[in-house]
């Protein structure tokens, strides 16, 4: 490894192993959960129906619903029924383009059950309303579903790939971007899934606790009210070199009634504080993502996304990152972050992009950079290290930059959410919720700040 990323696996010490078992919906005690269909049965928390063929593989991060007590987030939030319904209504669908639309509207109200569930507005099972858990979980339940579904009429191997990219997008509210039009200023942050979930499949993510915390809600400021939308985004190489943070984010940054006014990027980062980074890299280290993939190198952009051309190796935040940090540090202090990793120009000849996991032999030849980096100097990690983190800021902030968006916009890194019991079997505790609920609250003000002077 180059670096120990504040969001990357390493930081997760919470080892656990783990059994299949074999789970009926109906059988199970659920608070307030809506009884799937008889027909839908689970394994762990893979469904199995008529339709899905369990010859089928799921991928690695879908082949985790396996593991105990991966189905207890979807069933004690009550989105068991969720889960069904969509096995149900994909089993009943006629073809390919019947199945868009089944994954296009149950994709949306996965999502939007997931905000209304973390904003009180609707109460369902047993786990505290601001967990970010079951919609991660319910949505892998989905995309093992598609993986395995098989109709009469066969759909091809990109027709399924669109299933499952429609789900992604939809169902983490990239497409549900909607400032409403009103005079409010025009607020966007992003959150990530949980990772590192091979350490503790309980894992969390308070970035994207916030994230659905903060979806819709209006902040007051001394300039007037400010309306904060949300998306989150997947901890998977391959759909970052996609484009898929491009793409999510275009609409916001062009001009008409969902351009933004400020943006913020957020993930989690180190133990018991937040950093504010101010300098994004182009580079990848080589650490794993969800799907136990790696990639070592430049972080590719596509050649259909609006970049900057050459390509820098540096972008900056444009966030108040000072009178944030001097404005908000309760409970937890908050850290203006310079520091970069560099190697002077040229760059060696290895740094071509390799996904051959554990070959990372630059940690000595990058420099640690406490004021930012030198000019010229090829980047190996930003302020937020070179995980999934420095690239979502890094590719938001050169998207900024190509479409010459003159706002406020960088990265915000949380602390590590603590508080998991020892025990394996148990999916909370008191502790737990307090950390995160401190968090989020936090993270919110932040926001406040960032957005005062607007």
């Amino acid at each position: 490894m180059f670096e120990l990323d504040r969001e990357r696996p390493g930081w997760f010490m919470r080892v656990s192993r783990i059994a299949v078992g074999v789970l009926v919906l109906a059988c199970v005690p659920v608070t307030n959960a809506v009884a799937a269909p008889a027909a839908v049965s689970y394994t762990g928390g893979v469904p199995v129906a008529s339709c899905l063929n369990d010859a089928l593989a799921l991928s690695p991060e879908e082949n985790r619903l396996g593991a105990t007590p991966a189905d207890q987030f979807i069933l004690r939030a009550g989105f068991g029924g969720a889960v069904g319904e969509f096995v149900t209504e994909l089993c009943g669908s006629s073809g390919y383009s019947d199945a868009v639309t089944v994954v296009e509207r149950r994709s949306a109200l996965l999502w939007r059950s997931a905000v209304d569930r973390v904003q009180g507005r609707t109460t369902r099972g047993a786990l505290a309303a601001g967990d970010d858990r079951p919609l991660y979980w319910s949505r892998l339940a989905f995309a093992a579903a598609l993986r395995r579904w098989s109709p009469a009429d066969a759909v091809t191997g990109t027709q399924r790939q669109h299933l499952i990219d429609i789900l992604d997008s939809v169902s983490r509210g990239q497409r549900d971007v909607d400032f409403g039009g009103d005079s409010a200023k025009r607020v966007l942050v992003t959150g990530f899934d949980p990772f590192g979930l091979d350490r503790d499949v309980r894992t969390a993510n308070p970035s994207g606790a916030a994230a659905l915390a903060l979806d819709g809600t209006v902040i007051d400021t001394p300039a007037g009210p400010a309306r904060v939308e949300a998306a989150l985004f997947p901890v998977r190489w391959r759909d970052f070199g996609a484009g898929m943070v491009e793409r999510a984010l275009v609409p916001s940054f062009t001009a008409g009634p969902n351009r933004v006014d400020a943006f913020a990027t957020i993930s989690q980062g180190g133990p018991g504080e937040f950093t504010l980074e101010y300098t994004n890299g182009a580079f990848r280290g080589d650490s794993p993502d969800n799907e136990n993939a790696c990639y070592l190198g430049p972080a590719p952009i596509p050649d259909d996304v609006p970049t900057v051309n050459p390509r820098p190796q540096w972008t900056v935040s444009t966030l108040p990152v000072d009178a944030m940090a001097a404005a908000t540090s309760t409970p937890f202090p908050v850290v203006a972050n310079r520091v970069v990793r560099e190697i002077p120009l040229p760059p060696p000849a290895f740094l071509p992009a390799t996904t051959v996991c554990g070959l990372a032999t630059l940690p000595n030849l990058a420099p640690r950079m406490p004021d930012g980096p030198s000019t010229p100097s090829v980047a190996i990690s930003g302020g937020g290290g070179n995980y999934l983190s420095n690239e979502i800021a890094y590719r938001a902030t050169l998207l900024r930059d190509a479409l010459e968006l003159r706002v406020p916009g960088g990265h915000i890194h949380t602390p590590i959410l603590t508080g998991l019991p020892d025990d394996p079997t148990q999916l909370s505790a008191p502790e737990f919720e307090r950390n995160r609920a401190a968090i989020v609250s936090e993270t919110q003000a932040l926001i406040g700040s960032a957005v005062a002077d607007l």
